[in-house]
């Protein structure tokens, strides 16, 4: 559990630590027919721990981010399969960049996510929403631009509650979502957030194949 120059005061040995201690936080509150969704790829080891811990069901969501050009890890916006697509107005900005300049990036993504959820799916009816408390889990939060896009695609399906939940998030991006989201529940805040990787030991991918063995029945 070393390599990191300077260890963060929360650290989780892999997902499925932080989905028990997010678990934690959460069996502190009643819910009402509860439908866990693991943000695929990374939520997915984090949300099967909660779901199973909470007594609830588990589905799968799944938002990709839209890259900025010749940079397509710096995320300036993000698509889900079918709701419209966000974008940060301040990173748009930074990059003399429009929301019309990117509609090449944003179909590209917005295929791959209808593709995911097509795989994930495998001819399964996806979990019904209206009317449930749903919980939309990560395995981190760092801008919060996916996790938005996320969010108010889910929002059209009127849940009962939506709650966003992550084991750690960057303090400024959980109070951006904290206004798509009726709650935001972290583990931890931390004020020296770098990347969601730093605070934990074991970050590895995961890949497609691992989701499907979590949703299989």
């Amino acid at each position: 559990m070393s390599g990191w120059p300077d260890r963060p005061r929360i650290f989780f040995a892999d997902r499925e630590d932080g989905g028990r201690r997010l678990a934690g936080e959460l069996r502190r509150r009643t819910w009402t027919d509860p439908l866990v969704l693991g943000l695929a790829r990374g939520g997915m080891p984090v949300a099967a721990v909660v779901a199973r811990r909470l007594g609830a069901e588990l589905d799968v969501a799944v938002a990709r981010k839209i890259g900025a050009p010749g940079r397509r890890e710096y995320g300036v916006g993000a698509v889900t399969p079918d709701g419209p697509a966000i974008y940060d107005p301040a990173v748009l900005r930074a990059l003399e960049l429009t929301a019309a300049r990117m509609a090449r990036a944003e179909a590209r993504e917005r295929a791959e996510a209808r593709r995911r959820l097509e795989r994930y799916r495998a001819g399964r009816e996806p979990a019904g929403i209206t009317g449930r408390d749903v919980i939309l889990v990560d395995d981190g939060l760092a801008t919060g631009v996916t996790a938005t896009a996320a969010l108010r695609a889910l929002r059209s399906a009127r849940p009962r509650t939506l709650v966003f939940a992550v084991p750690v998030a960057a303090p400024g991006a959980a109070a951006r979502v904290r206004q798509e989201a009726d709650d935001v529940v972290c583990v931890a805040e931390p004020p020296g957030f770098r990347a969601v990787g730093q605070w934990y030991a074991d970050f590895r991918q995961t890949d497609d194949e691992e989701v499907l063995a979590l949703l299989a029945p």
